[in-house]
C-alpha cells in the first residue's frame, strides 16, 4: 500500500498548471515540504516538471497529512502564477541545504582519517574505560552507604 493516497486531481488548462491534492498516510509530524514535493514527483512520474507545495495540513487526531501541490510545465510560469514569498523561501531553504552538504563534506573527509590515528590511541582509551566503571561503581556504593546511615530507605 502506498502512504500517498490522491484525494484530487485537476487539470487547470485556464491557468495551465494541475493542481494535486494528496494524503499523506503516517507522516503526520515528519513530513517536510520538500520531501513530499519529491514524493509527488516519483509517484506522479514528474521529474520534468516544476512541482511546488502550496500547502500541507495536518489532520486533528491523527498522523495525517493532506497537502495540495502545483505542478508546472516550466518555472517561469510558476513564478509568474505563484506568490513571490513561497520561491524566495524555497530559495533560501535550497542554500541552507548546500550550506549543510558542504560542512558534511569535510567532516566525511576527516572521519575517513581519524579510524588510522584512533587505532594507535585505542589501546590506552579501552584502558582508561575498563578503570571508568570500577571508579563510579566505588563511587554509587559510597553514596548508597551514607544514605542508609542517615536512615534514608531506598525504594
Amino acid at each position: 500500500m502506498s502512504m500517498i493516497e490522491t484525494v484530487n486531481d485537476v487539470e487547470n488548462s485556464f491557468l495551465s498548471r494541475r493542481e494535486i491534492t494528496c494524503s499523506f498516510q503516517g507522516l503526520g509530524g515528519k513530513l517536510k515540504k520538500n520531501e513530499a514535493v519529491e514524493m509527488v514527483r516519483k509517484e506522479f512520474n514528474l521529474a520534468d516538471k516544476t512541482v511546488i507545495a502550496i500547502n500541507m495540513k495536518n489532520q486533528t487526531g491523527r498522523p495525517n497529512v493532506t497537502g495540495m501541490f502545483y505542478v508546472y510545465d516550466n518555472e517561469e510560469l510558476a513564478k509568474k502564477q505563484v506568490n513571490p514569498t513561497i520561491f524566495e523561501r524555497l530559495e533560501k531553504q535550497a542554500k541552507k541545504d548546500a550550506e549543510a552538504a558542504a560542512a558534511e563534506a569535510p567532516a566525511e573527509e576527516a572521519a575517513a582519517e581519524a579510524p588510522a590515528e584512533e587505532a594507535a590511541a585505542e589501546a590506552p582509551a579501552e584502558e582508561a574505560a575498563a578503570e571508568a566503571p570500577a571508579e563510579e561503581l566505588k563511587h554509587l556504593l559510597k553514596r548508597r552507604r551514607k544514605n542508609n546511615a542517615c536512615g534514608k530507605e531506598r525504594p
